[in-house]
């Protein structure tokens, strides 16, 4: 039997619920399915699916309205589930990254019936596997009219706290090569792995900046990240591979970024092998300083890579708001307080449904 969503539950119930479908990455369809046959439900939604992707919208005017979304994957779960709930707390995969912020979008669309401003929801599959699987992105492609909007929110886990943009991250492969000998005769190579020292001193030498984007700082970071080298116990290197990550600020494209990083690695041997936008957080838009001012607190800038990027390469300004400490995201006692879950469905609906 399929199963089905109660969305008369309240959001932490509901939260519970929605974990305890399976939705690993790739897995998605029975919650999806659930998702979709929950809210055919609500006269007022004009409901669509795009594979694993359920796409909701209130209304059929286009001024003004807003998109809200959340995915539906979680990363493979580590015997946390079915969910558990100990007084404020429910434990479980998914209870941050990203189910209560699902649950509120739940809330939201099936009992906020004529809010202030034409809504799109959001709900898509395999946001935590590559890119190229994402199931906003292939929305963006297949179905960008979906997604049209003049703000953006993203329901990942914040702590129930504005992040305004992202970092962009990009992956570069840092050759050093040598020649191999037998390691009986060293003196006859030249040993790659000895000669990469040079490049780890570079980076451990590097300092990072703090860059202001729109009155918000973000915190650089370059560093490697797994090293390769050696074909067996007797034989010196010719070759070592070192894999590093440049996680960059908004200010720069990923040309820029990557522009930067050869020229702090200038002299070695670099190939660009993966990279994402960063995006800015618009908190100068008015859209976004309605946000703000209903849900309030100090916005921060978002560290990490988020699909705030696909909004922004849109051209819809977008942020960050959701329940969760994202520090204990796929974490395997990943946890919620399920206050930050009804605050955010409050203050939402406070956003949603007054002017």
């Amino acid at each position: 039997m399929n199963p089905r969503l109660d969305l008369n539950l309240a959001a932490p119930e509901l939260t519970a619920a929605i974990c305890d479908i399976a939705s690993v990455s790739g897995d998605e369809r029975a919650l999806a399915d659930a998702v979709e046959l929950a809210l055919r439900e609500c006269e007022h939604l004009t409901v669509d699916r795009d594979g694993d992707s359920v796409i909701a919208r209130t209304g059929d005017q286009e001024a003004g309205r807003v998109v809200v979304a959340g995915h539906l994957d979680t990363v493979p779960i580590a015997s946390n589930v079915p969910t558990k709930r100990d007084g404020d707390i429910l434990w479980g995969r998914g209870t941050v990254d990203m189910k209560g912020g699902v649950a509120v979008m739940l809330r939201l669309a099936a009992r906020v019936t004529a809010p202030m401003r034409p809504v799109t929801y959001v709900f898509y599959d395999n946001e935590e596997v590559e890119a190229e699987r994402n199931g906003l992105g292939r929305i963006s492609r297949t179905n960008r009219e979906w997604l049209r909007g003049d703000f953006a929110v993203l329901m990942e886990p914040t702590s129930a706290m504005v992040e305004g943009g992202c970092n962009g991250t990009l992956r570069a492969r840092v050759t050093v090569r040598g020649n191999a000998a037998h390691s009986a005769r060293w003196w006859m190579g030249s040993n790659a792995i000895h000669d990469a020292g040079a490049v780890l001193d570079r980076l451990n030498a590097y300092q990072p900046a703090q860059v202001e984007v729109d009155g918000l700082v973000y915190r650089e970071g370059l560093n490697a990240v797994a090293i390769e080298g050696g074909i067996a116990g007797n034989v010196i290197p010719d070759r070592c591979a070192i894999s590093i990550n440049y996680r960059f600020a908004p200010d720069k494209n990923e040309d820029e970024a990557f522009a930067h990083v050869r020229e702090v690695l200038d002299g070695f041997e670099t190939e660009l092998t993966d990279s994402a936008p960063a995006a800015r957080p618009g908190l100068d838009r008015p859209a976004a300083r309605e946000f703000v001012a209903a849900v309030g607190g100090e916005p921060r800038a978002k560290e990490g890579w988020t699909d705030v990027a696909r909004f922004s390469s849109l051209g819809i300004p977008a942020i960050n708001y959701g329940p969760g400490d994202p520090q204990l995201a796929h974490a395997d006692d990943e946890q919620v307080d399920v206050r930050e879950i009804i605050e955010c469905e409050n203050r939402m609906r406070t956003w949603l449904a007054h002017p």
